[in-house]
């Protein structure tokens, strides 16, 4: 970490420490602008705390990386330093708790409407509870809904076409293993060589959110955008448990419902700017989308793997609970 990014920490942890009694200061972190649907839902989480507790709740959010990164965000949110709240990707508590990965397993959900029942009927509050434990970390609400698609070369529409795709995933064994399942060729390839690596033939496919492929550009190489589903995103609001100790049992509850409400303004938002910026390239000529005809054979040869992997992170009840949501 540099040395302004050390002084920034500290400036943070000083003013915590010496906020006064009758009102606290609570820092905030995130790697984006204000335009980011992440930010906009912490925002949400904060003007409703404030409300709620009267002012006796105040915030400072630092953005665009200032404090560092997701991971550094948790880690300090464990210690009770530096960041008090923060939106943070499960697999950056994978250090902490085991379980908490299977938030960000491909095909954990049927499809959109069965995320937003699993989001709704606070099915992860198990793997919530393990953070808690673990980390000493709160979860207080869950921003998301970026759906990740195949980013291909050429048209993949059904299993045929799908079959031997050479494609890059992230790092995590599960992405190898259950794009091994549906019969794909998945390597690890680091996420700033993805354009080149389709670019030259290394591989023929990746797979992004809307916001990826636009950013990156990757609509460039890849321009057929085969609709698989195959994940979609959860991106919990943390919040530091030795920072909730320390308030007042009314603040306490003022944090936990402004949580739910920023989770559910994130999620409202992000999932919405997904589909419109897919369908703006679109529109625009840049890229074409192509439905796959079999997504429920995707479903049926991921589901073994999907319990596998439940098994081995001991969230074998929880996968049967998000699985019986309708």
């Amino acid at each position: 970490m540099n040395l302004l990014k050390k002084i920034a920490l500290g400036c943070a942890v000083i003013a915590l420490s010496t906020a006064p009694s009758f009102g606290t200061t609570l820092v905030g972190a995130v790697q984006f602008d204000e335009d980011h649907a992440f930010v906009k839902a912490l925002r949400k989480f904060e003007m409703e705390a404030v409300a709620c507790s009267g002012g006796s709740l105040d915030f400072d959010l630092h953005k665009n990386s200032e404090l560092g990164l997701e991971k550094d965000y948790f880690e300090n949110m464990s210690q009770g330093i530096a960041v008090d709240y923060a939106i943070v990707s499960p697999s950056h508590m994978s250090t902490f708790s085991q379980q908490a990965p299977l938030m960000d397993m491909p095909f954990l959900f049927r499809d959109i409407a069965h995320w937003k029942a699993v989001m709704e009927a606070d099915a992860l509050a198990p793997l919530a509870a393990d953070v808690l434990k673990k980390a000493n970390v709160r979860l207080i609400g869950y921003a998301g809904g970026g759906t990740r698609q195949l980013i291909v070369n050429r048209p993949i529409t059904n299993m045929e076409e799908l079959k031997g795709l050479p494609m890059r995933v992230m790092g995590a064994p599960i992405q190898t293993r259950i794009f091994e399942a549906i019969k794909a060729a998945p390597s690890v390839i680091a996420y700033s060589e993805v354009y080149n690596a389709i670019q030259t033939g290394v591989i023929d496919a990746a797979e992004n959110e809307a916001a990826g492929i636009e950013t990156m550009k990757f609509y460039e190489v890849g321009p057929h955008i085969s609709l698989t589903q195959h994940a979609i995103t959860v991106r919990p609001i943390a919040f530091s448990n030795a920072t909730f100790e320390r308030l007042t049992a009314d603040e306490q509850a003022c944090v936990l419902k402004a949580g739910k409400m920023g989770g559910e303004l994130g999620r409202e938002l992000e999932s919405g700017q997904d589909s419109m910026k897919l369908k703006a390239m679109e529109d625009a000529g840049l890229l074409t989308t192509h439905v796959f005809t079999e997504r429920d054979k995707l479903l049926e040869l991921a589901a073994p793997i999907k319990k596998a992997y439940a098994e081995e992170l001991g969230a074998t009840e929880v996968l049967m609970a998000i699985e019986a949501i309708k």
